[in-house]
Order: C-alpha cells, then sequence, then structure tokens
C-alpha cells in the first residue's frame, strides 16, 4: 500500500486536509518524506522515542486522503515549547500543509501553558523563515553548523508571550485565511 498521497490538485477551496496524532502506522510515509529533505533525517528508532514520551511530546502527521503529505512535532521543556521537526513531501508544497501543521503545534503550545514558542531553522530555507514569521517568531541567533551535514547554519527563532489572547488571535486568523478544509482527528490540543 502506498501510504505517501498523490500529489495535490489544489490549494483552493477543495483542498482537504486531515491532522491527527502521529502513530506506529505512520512511520513508514514519515521515513519516505524526511528521505527527501536536504538534510539528513531522523531515524525510526528516533521517531519511536520520541512517540513513547506523551508527557512532554506531541506529533501530528497532516494527511491528504489516506496518505502523509506531512509531520511535525513539539516538546515541552520548562517554559518554552519547541518545535522539533516539520516536513512537508515536496509534492505538497505550497498547499499550506506546513501552515496547518504548524497551527496545530502552535495550539498545542498554547494549550501546555507554554510561554514560549522556539525552533531552530536551515538559514537558507526562506518559505520555512517566511512561515515561522506570521506565527510571530523571530530571529534570535545562529547555531553554527547545526545541519552539519549541508555544512549550514540554523537560524534560531522565538516567539514570546504566547499564551496570550493575542496569540491565539494571530492563530485564529491564520487559520481564517486558510484555503481549503483542516479535519482533525483524535486530540490534538
Amino acid at each position: 500500500m502506498n501510504t505517501l498521497a498523490p500529489r495535490a490538485t489544489s490549494t483552493g477551496p477543495d483542498l482537504r486536509v486531515t491532522l491527527e496524532p502521529m502513530r506506529r502506522r505512520h512511520l513508514r510515509a514519515v521515513l519516505g518524506i524526511e528521505q527527501q529533505a536536504p538534510h539528513r533525517g531522523w531515524s525510526a528508532g528516533l521517531f519511536l522515542g520520541e512517540l513513547a514520551r506523551t508527557e512532554d511530546r506531541r506529533y501530528v502527521v497532516a494527511k491528504i486522503g489516506h496518505g502523509v503529505v506531512g509531520f511535525g512535532g513539539l516538546m515541552l521543556v520548562g517554559p518554552d515549547a519547541h518545535v522539533t521537526t516539520l516536513s512537508v513531501d515536496p509534492a505538497h508544497q505550497n498547499s499550506r500543509v506546513g501552515t496547518r501543521l504548524m497551527l496545530a503545534l502552535a495550539r498545542q503550545a498554547y494549550s501546555w501553558g507554554a510561554e514560549n514558542l522556539t525552533l531552530e531553522v536551515r538559514a537558507s530555507n526562506i518559505p520555512a523563515i517566511a512561515l515561522y514569521r506570521r506565527f510571530g517568531l523571530a530571529p534570535a541567533g545562529i547555531r553554527k553548523n547545526y545541519y552539519a551535514d549541508l555544512g549550514e547554519d540554523a537560524l534560531v527563532m522565538w516567539g514570546h508571550e504566547i499564551a496570550t489572547s493575542a496569540f491565539v488571535g494571530r492563530l485564529d486568523a491564520i487559520e481564517a485565511a486558510l484555503p481549503g478544509h483542516t479535519r482533525t482527528e483524535g486530540v490534538l490540543w
């Protein structure tokens, strides 16, 4: 069975994306997406270890039809929520799948009562940086050679004061502007 979805034919009102908690059964598709990333991705063992940590971790997949087209993860460390991973199958980029995943992670961070949201992103990944800026994250530093296999630095981004109604309003506005439909299955936040 093919666990990757066919290429999105719509980014408009007919697009239907389902978000659900990541499970072991999704890992084959998730690893397939990881293999398409420009940097060395996570292993199955790392994902399994993260999925086992249910108190301070949340992982979600995005599906179009029955195929997984993206995934993201979040961990809570004190007052900070850290986006550990976020990736979309290249065939589905520009379909706002990444925005939907980031919304799920940001809402989870808010529901945990996190005060800040942070992540690292490849310094050359301009589309991802633009996405994170829409969520109120701003550059705060550089991690030299973070992506060692590419010889590339990571831009560290932070969003502060996310436990506010203003942050929820930002999330609501981002969600309202999305084309198509997003359905959530399972408890995400």
